[in-house]
């Protein structure tokens, strides 16, 4: 889930309290929008268009350099941000493939690498985003964030938890909400859905 990655994004930069903590609050707001940007592919070419997870690893490294050795908001904010992005797709790799119903376990394409120009194939250790074991994994992140965070960054973990349980609550009967969909609309608007939302769908 996108919140599962959020909350990963912004565990990762809280070390960022331990070492300018005048910086975690705009480092752990910008890891979690790090964690949520690839997936706004969504869209388009999901998990190619935006999630580059060797480009995004090798351009971290030295973000994180710069942001320790001469601290600024920006800085941090862009290190926190490509750091968590490069987490979310290193991270996909280990869920479920592409397919509108991935715990069918049919597709081979977890995440594109463009560094080796191929795609990634999906280990499944998390079967499909919002599976009992996705909501699982959002909550151990989250509890260390909500010891270790108040106020607004306390909430924003708060948030993100309680979407992860909706979603994870919702994920099956949205798809078939979905087959209904496709099975009753005319022919001329499914068409204009892009196919990744479709293809596996029952006519």
């Amino acid at each position: 889930m996108a919140t599962t990655h959020a909350l990963a994004g912004m565990l990762l930069v809280s070390v960022t309290g331990l070492i300018a903590p005048e910086y975690l609050p705009v480092a752990v707001t910008a890891a979690a929008a790090g964690g949520i940007f690839p997936d706004l592919d969504l869209s388009a070419n999901h998990r190619r268009t935006l999630h580059f997870p060797v480009l995004y690893s090798l351009g971290a490294a030295p973000l994180v350099v710069l942001a320790v050795l001469a601290p600024a908001a920006v800085t941090v904010a862009v290190g926190a941000f490509v750091s968590s992005a490069a987490l979310h797709s290193v991270m996909d790799a280990f869920g479920g493939g592409l397919e509108v119903k991935p715990w069918k376990g049919t597709s081979e394409r977890a995440v594109y690498d463009h560094y080796r120009s191929h795609w990634v194939r999906p280990r499944r250790w998390i079967r499909y985003d919002g599976a009992p074991e996705d909501v699982l994994f959002a909550a151990v992140l989250a509890a260390p964030l909500f010891v270790l965070f108040t106020g607004r960054l306390q909430m924003a973990v708060i948030v993100l938890l309680g979407s992860s349980l909706v979603y994870g609550f919702l994920r099956k009967p949205l798809v078939a909400v979905a087959e209904y969909l496709v099975a009753t609309l005319p022919a001329s608007v499914v068409k204009r859905i892009p196919g990744q939302f479709t293809e596996d769908l029952s006519p």
